[in-house]
């Protein structure tokens, strides 16, 4: 039997979705920009899942964009407002990023545009003084991680999105892990846009998106054609893209029962953690994290070796963002918070959601107290 405790790196896709996917493929052959019957059926489909996405994330269905994913979303996003801001055009964000949004960042940097990372506390939330004062000097946008990926922390976006609007900066909230766990509402957020991916709450890969609201001036990251209203070419994904919308829904009636169960799971799978093992630290406030997420310092160990020994074990975790799966660099997330690279090391992420059960994390309790001392013995 496999436990997977790895669902902020992607999520089994829900039966529902499978379904709607598997009748898209079949039902609808059609290109949504064409004109005739086949055409038409693929283009319901394709605004009917809109209007599920912006149902889920407090959005009108004319202000969602259709993409790959979050990490296209990110770089549309960055790249649509600061990129072609000018020469002037600045960039306010965080030390705490997610690698899509850091690359894109680093990616305007070379282009000669200035960019402002604002650095987090030993919580991972960002200080909003320096954030103020960095948007009071200027900025085209400002781009912050609403939940983290490795650590589940959940930025303060009341407090953030006060000054954004103070200081008249569009605010993009990079929401791919919040989205289908807590609730999520771009206008109450204060965001112009947001962005997430359906395979992070049980939907198909390869199909995410971004809002843009409120007027905001967007260049086209992708051109070639009419799609998207102008804001992204190219041929949409229709079956993804249902799957997506069906996802959306699931998340919309499920959200207030799956977070509670997710909590419940999570806080037991850390009350086991600490009675059963010595010198063990959690990152992140317990009431300021997402539902579904824990991340634990098992001290002195050598986290990759516990890592492997539990996937032998038949147990999926994570030491952090799975778009740095296989790199001996410690978690940059950790290292901002002030923690060691010995320290970042030592950390595994474990992330819960469908279809994980009380009976799971009871088995991987059993099994840690020994692997945490053989990783320790690994690293000692």
């Amino acid at each position: 039997m496999r436990i997977y405790l790895d669902h902020n790196a992607t999520t089994p896709v829900r039966d529902e979705v499978a379904e709607a996917v598997a009748r898209a493929l079949r039902d609808l052959p059609g290109n949504p920009s064409s004109v005739h019957a086949e055409g038409a059926a693929a283009r319901a489909a394709l605004e009917r899942a809109r209007a599920q996405v912006a149902a889920l994330v407090g959005a009108a269905p004319s202000e969602v964009i259709f993409t790959s994913g979050a990490t296209e979303a990110n770089h549309a996003a960055l790249h649509g407002v600061v990129g072609s801001a000018g020469p002037r055009g600045a960039l306010v964000t965080t030390a705490a990023e997610h690698p899509s949004v850091e690359a894109a960042a680093a990616a305007l940097e070379a282009q000669g545009r200035h960019v402002t990372r604002i650095g987090v506390d030993a919580q991972g939330r960002i200080d909003l003084d320096a954030f103020d004062a960095a948007l009071a000097r200027g900025a085209a946008l400002a781009s912050v991680l609403l939940a983290n990926n490795e650590t589940g922390v959940l930025q303060d976006a009341a407090g953030i999105a006060a000054r954004t609007t103070a200081r008249g900066v569009p605010l993009h909230l990079d929401a791919t892990q919040a989205v289908g766990k807590v609730p999520v509402d771009a206008a109450r957020l204060g965001a112009a846009l947001l962005s997430a991916s359906g395979h992070k709450f049980g939907g198909p890969k390869g199909a995410g998106f971004l809002v843009c609201r409120g007027g905001v001036a967007l260049a086209p990251w992708l051109r070639g054609g009419p799609q998207e209203r102008g804001r992204r070419g190219g041929t949409e994904n229709v079956a993804g893209v249902v799957g997506l919308g069906v996802a959306c829904e699931l998340a919309a009636r499920e959200l207030g029962e799956r977070a509670a169960v997710w909590a419940r799971l999570r806080d037991r799978l850390w009350e086991g953690i600490r009675e059963k093992i010595p010198r063990v630290r959690r990152h992140g406030p317990p009431a300021a994290v997402l539902p579904n997420t824990l991340s634990v310092e098992f001290e002195g160990a050598d986290g990759e070796a516990l890592l492997q020994a539990l996937d032998l074990e038949g147990v999926a975790a994570s030491m952090g963002a799975a778009c740095h799966s296989g790199s001996i660099e410690p978690s940059r997330i950790l290292l901002a918070m002030g923690r060691t690279a010995a320290q970042a090391r030592a950390t595994l992420r474990f992330s819960v959601g469908h279809g994980v059960r009380e009976a799971h994390v009871d088995r991987v309790l059993a099994l840690l107290p020994d692997l945490v001392a053989r990783a320790r013995e690994a690293a000692a």
